[in-house]
């Protein structure tokens, strides 16, 4: 069965349409969801977005992403494969008097998606917490060796706010995923106009 599904025209349009979201900074932690985009939160946009232009770059992918019709957070697609991963979402906010331990906040965050429906639910997903807790440092290995056993998620990646310099945003992208020695880290630089990035690797 076919499904009708909402997607950009490419990344670019995709990063100009997040600006004023992403600016905005509220928007991210509390806006509304979009009808229009599969009713997709404006993170969730974001993160899928992130994750696309890393691979992109690292792997040589070519990753777009699109609205889920049965309810997900969003499909990651590879426009030259046909490969599709569909994906499911959970934020770490800003803890109460705004200190924790980074580290446990995305675990218990991992915990509270795997929870929700068990392996029905996360069986063939990929999961990505938007870590918005400005807590602190963490480390992405140390993270990795912590996921629960059976993780239940096909993967897990992490993404959030690096820094904020003269208008232009960088973001670290991670995967939890240590099969090769170190848990792929990356940044995302996004230009002060929004009209371009780069991906610098990181591990």
């Amino acid at each position: 069965m076919n499904y009708a599904v909402k997607t950009f025209t490419g990344l670019d349009v995709a990063l100009k349409e997040l600006e004023p979201f992403v600016r905005n900074g509220q928007h991210l932690l509390t806006g509304k969801p979009f009808l229009n985009f599969g009713e997709m939160r404006s993170r969730e946009i974001l993160a899928n977005w992130l994750l696309c232009a890393a691979v992109n770059q690292i792997d040589g992918r070519e990753l777009t992403f699109a609205s889920d019709p049965i309810g997900g957070d969003g499909i990651i697609c590879d426009r030259s494969t046909g490969e599709t991963w569909p994906t499911e979402h959970v934020m770490v906010p800003p803890p109460p008097g705004g200190s924790g331990d980074t580290e446990a906040l995305i675990l218990a965050a991992i915990e509270q998606k795997r929870a929700k429906g068990g392996a029905a639910y996360a069986a063939g997903k990929t999961l990505i917490v938007f870590l918005e807790a400005g807590t602190g440092a963490w480390l992405p290995n140390k993270v990795a060796r912590r996921l629960p056993d059976p993780l239940l998620f096909a993967a897990v990646w992490v993404v959030g706010l690096y820094v904020v310099r003269d208008g232009a945003y960088t973001y670290a992208v991670t995967a939890l995923d240590i099969s090769e020695g170190a848990a792929p880290a990356c940044l995302v630089h996004v230009s002060q106009g929004f009209e371009a990035w780069a991906v610098e690797r990181l591990q």
